[in-house]
């Protein structure tokens, strides 16, 4: 079968994920991708890989499937987590939240280290990358991403100039979240 004849027939397929509360649409962010690659925790070629971070003694990189994500098995096999929480955990969230954002959720790849926000006793939704113009839209998030660096002692205007220079595929960049519960838009930045 030629390449082309394979992505018509990829592109016609219906498209059954499975579900990820807390990391809604994979696809979109690029955590997940059309593969022919083998899954090497289940053996099966499903039509996509994993291609976000595993945070495992064996490299497994870009040969996970998102089932074997979702179901836990991965994470089981290889002693994987998908996201590095350390340090950024609110006392109020409970384990079972943690367990499941960390071990059966697409992470994501962050310039430094990505880590996961949380919001009204939860783990929020991960929603992709942002820049200065997509963060104009949600006040909230545009609000924590001016005051995030308040510890460093930076000025008004320091905090203006480099949330201004935020681009989704930039050097400086935004990772969008939102509350499942209240709905309130979240956000942490970014750079290389």
């Amino acid at each position: 079968m030629l390449a082309s004849d394979r992505r018509l027939l990829q592109a016609q397929r219906v498209i059954d994920l499975p579900t990820f509360r807390y990391h809604p649409d994979p696809l979109a962010t690029g955590e997940i991708a059309p593969s022919e690659t083998a899954c090497r925790c289940c053996g099966r070629v499903r039509g996509y890989v994993y291609k976000g971070p595993v945070y495992c003694v064996e490299e497994v990189d870009d040969e996970l499937c998102p089932w074997c994500i979702a179901d836990g098995s991965a994470a089981e096999r290889y002693s994987a987590t998908f996201t590095d929480n350390v340090g950024w955990l609110p006392a109020d969230t409970p384990a079972k939240v943690v367990a499941e954002i960390e071990t059966r959720t697409p992470g994501f790849v962050g310039w430094q280290q990505a880590h996961w926000l949380f919001h009204c006793g939860d783990g929020a939704a991960y929603l992709g990358r942002v820049g200065y113009r997509e963060l104009q839209q949600y006040p909230d998030a545009l609000e924590m991403a001016l005051h995030e660096n308040d510890e460093f002692h930076w000025s008004v205007e320091q905090s203006e100039e480099y949330v201004r220079s935020l681009h989704p595929g930039g050097d400086a960049t935004g990772y969008w979240f939102r509350c499942l519960h209240c709905g309130v838009a979240l956000a942490y930045t970014d750079m290389s």
